[in-house]
Formats: C-alpha cells, sequence, structure tokens
C-alpha cells in the first residue's frame, strides 16, 4: 500500500462510530492535519483550508517543517494569507492516503488494509471531518474557510452542514456539483487504474503496483489541470528530437508536451495510493451541494421542519448558506470546473444576501492557475482577508 505522509503532519482523532453519508462508519479513524501561525489570545483568528485531490496537510514551510508546500507562494509570513495573523488550519482529506484515515489505512477490525472494504466516501463527509476537527482543536468559529478545487466543493459542503462555523469564505475554481465532460474525464482515470491487471480489485502492494494506470490516469488529469492555451505557448509543436533522426519504440514519445506528461505521472506514482484516488474521485462525481445536507443523495434535499428532507436545487442551497462575505475566484481557461460554475456560486450566495466578490481570472494555466499564478490570485485573497 501507499501511504505519503509529511513529517510534521499531526492527527485528530474522530469520534469511533464516525457515521459516513452513505452508509457505514469509521472506528479508530484519524484526520492529518498541519496549523501555520499561532491563533490570538481571543482565538478568532483560526482560517481552515481544504484541498484538492491530491495534496496533503503540510501547505507551506513552518518551523516543524522547514520544506516548501503545495501552496507555498500564498501562505507564510507576509504573504497573501499572512500567518503573522492568521493561524491556519489545513487538514488532509478523509479518504485520503496522506496522514488521513482511507483504503490505505489500517482497519482495525482485521488487521488487513482497508482496500475496497472502506465505506462509500462521500465530499460530505470529508467536510464533517473537518468541522470535526476544527472544533477538536478547540475553535468554535472560523475567522475564514478556504477551499480550492475538490476544497472548494468541501468548503461548500461544510458552510451547509455546520452553519455558524464560518461567516467568511473564498471558493477558488470551485463548483456546486461536477458537469458531465469532468466525469467522463475521471470515469476514465478510474478506468485506467482498475484495467490494470495489477489493480487486482484493490489487492495491490508494493511490489505490484499498478503504475501504468496510475500514470495513464495522472496524465490524463494532467490534460484538464492546465489549458489548451498553455500548451500552445509553452511547447508549440516542438519535438524531443529532429524527425529524421527519430529513436526509441515504435509510436513513443516524440513532442515535449509528451515527455511533459511522463515526467508528471512518473513523479506522481508511489506517492499516491491507487485505492484512495478512486475513492476522492468519484466522491467529487457524486457532490451535489443540492443534497449535502439532507439525507443520501436520492433525497436530494437539505433539512426541514422536524428533520424531514426538502427539496431544493443548487441555487436555493447556496443562498441557504449564512454567510456575511465571500470571495469567488475562477479562471477563464479551466476546462475541469469552468467559469461559469463560479459565477453559480457567487450568484446563489449573493440571492441568500452574501456580500459576495466575483472574479473571474484570464490565466493561461487553466484549473490549476492558482496553484502558480500567484501574481494575480494573492492580491485579491489578501485584500478580502485584510478586511476581515
Amino acid at each position: 500500500m501507499t501511504e505519503y505522509i509529511p513529517p510534521a503532519t499531526r492527527f485528530v482523532d474522530l469520534p469511533d462510530g464516525f457515521a459516513m453519508k452513505r452508509g457505514g462508519s469509521l472506528y479508530g479513524a484519524r484526520i492529518g492535519y498541519e496549523t501555520f501561525g499561532q491563533p490570538n489570545a481571543a482565538r478568532d483568528n483560526a482560517v481552515l483550508l481544504l484541498t484538492g485531490l491530491s495534496p496533503d496537510a503540510h501547505a507551506a514551510a513552518h518551523p516543524d517543517d522547514t520544506t516548501p508546500g503545495w501552496w507555498e507562494a500564498m501562505l507564510g509570513p507576509g504573504k497573501p494569507i499572512d500567518t503573522d495573523r492568521w493561524h491556519v488550519i489545513c487538514v488532509n482529506p478523509l479518504g485520503s492516503c496522506k496522514g488521513s484515515t482511507g483504503p490505505a489505512s489500517v482497519d482495525p477490525g482485521t488487521g488487513e488494509p482497508y482496500r475496497l472494504t472502506f465505506p462509500d466516501l462521500s465530499i460530505e463527509d470529508i467536510a464533517d471531518a473537518a468541522a470535526w476537527t476544527v472544533r477538536a482543536l478547540g475553535f468554535d468559529e472560523l475567522a475564514c474557510v478556504i477551499g480550492a478545487s475538490m476544497g472548494g466543493m468541501s468548503a461548500l459542503a461544510l458552510l451547509a452542514r455546520h452553519p455558524g462555523l464560518a461567516r467568511h469564505h473564498i471558493n477558488i475554481s470551485g463548483a456546486v456539483h461536477s458537469l458531465p465532460f469532468s466525469i467522463a474525464v475521471r470515469s476514465l482515470q478510474r478506468e485506467a487504474i482498475r484495467s490494470d491487471p495489477r489493480w487486482n480489485r484493490g489487492r495491490y502492494d508494493e511490489e505490484s503496483y499498478p503504475r501504468q494506470g496510475m500514470a495513464v490516469a495522472r496524465k490524463l488529469g494532467m490534460m484538464t489541470y492546465r489549458s489548451a492555451r498553455e500548451w500552445d505557448v509553452r511547447f508549440g509543436r516542438a519535438r524531443l528530437r529532429p524527425e529524421p533522426h527519430r529513436q526509441g519504440p515504435a509510436f513513443g514519445p516524440e513532442f515535449e508536451v509528451e515527455s511533459y506528461l511522463e515526467r508528471h505521472a512518473q513523479r506522481f506514482l508511489r506517492r499516491f495510493d491507487p485505492n484512495s484516488y478512486l475513492y476522492l474521485s468519484r466522491c467529487i462525481d457524486w457532490f451535489d451541494l443540492a443534497g449535502a445536507c439532507g439525507k443520501p443523495d436520492s433525497d436530494a434535499g437539505g433539512p426541514g421542519p422536524a428533520g424531514e428532507a426538502v427539496a431544493v436545487d443548487a441555487e436555493a442551497a447556496l443562498a441557504r448558506l449564512d454567510l456575511a462575505r465571500a470571495l469567488v475566484i475562477g479562471v477563464q481557461t479551466d476546462i475541469l470546473f469552468p467559469l461559469h460554475q463560479q459565477r453559480q456560486i457567487a450568484e446563489g450566495l449573493y440571492a441568500g444576501g452574501t456580500d459576495v466578490q466575483f472574479l473571474p481570472l484570464d490565466c493561461d494555466e487553466g484549473h490549476d492557475a492558482f496553484l502558480v499564478d500567484t501574481d494575480r490570485f494573492g492580491p485579491p485573497v489578501a485584500k478580502f482577508l485584510w478586511a476581515l
């Protein structure tokens, strides 16, 4: 099995019998987290950071781990998320393989890894586990919850299921649900993993890791994380070697863009558990904010009087969120979580009375822009947080 846990990751135990939205319960489960900056005397400066599918809790360097984190340029002293002012809690999502309990973890009931016996995972479970972690750390109210990509979904679920935990929100390249194109891509990624003979219905080990399936899944992901415009500018039709001197296997890589995808795939291998990837990928496709407060998704509603389900659409679900201010950012070249999905979030929050700013950005990097284009993302995030 494959687990990579940053050395400074700490843990909060979930309560035994932690109930999952789609059925089943967890015992002996935990959530990995790291903190950045210090809580103030009033303990009112806590910010929760919810990640995408693959990041760990190590968002930035800090005294306990000075290695750069996945959001190094955005988080730290004097940076847009300024840890001289904010106490930031970054949690690794439930179901991951980077500290939090997931399919790669040992099931205390059997002494063996969960693998495919791990209960069905939902975004709502990730949100509930994050809320439990915040409260276990002694915070009853957050100054802000920030979520990007899958973390934007998790943040909306948390706000819907735990009203009052946060009154301010930054949603970056998030969505109320997945679109058919995104579902189709992730379905192909999962198929690539499951089709690798070494996957063995989830019962692989370190010696028989499904390398080929994971590599193809990662390449498909990279194609949607970035934009066609970036591929054009960055690679064009540049070749690895002059065409008359083609070498290597038949139909092997010839263009620089192919080499780029291969490098990213190889870096990802063995640093992420394939079963965890399957579970997290599917929970993104399953999520629909319209059903985030209610019973299973088939009920598609939030709780009404006496707890019965009330049918709502995504816009109504957004309007019901109890927020004072929000910043919603999207990217015009994002094909995975297209810009109109962030506009939908902003309009739904505005309809419910939230003071919301919608900021569409023109970045070449597509969905991954928030990870690399600090010049565009940094100032509005810093301005929003400064005004709290």
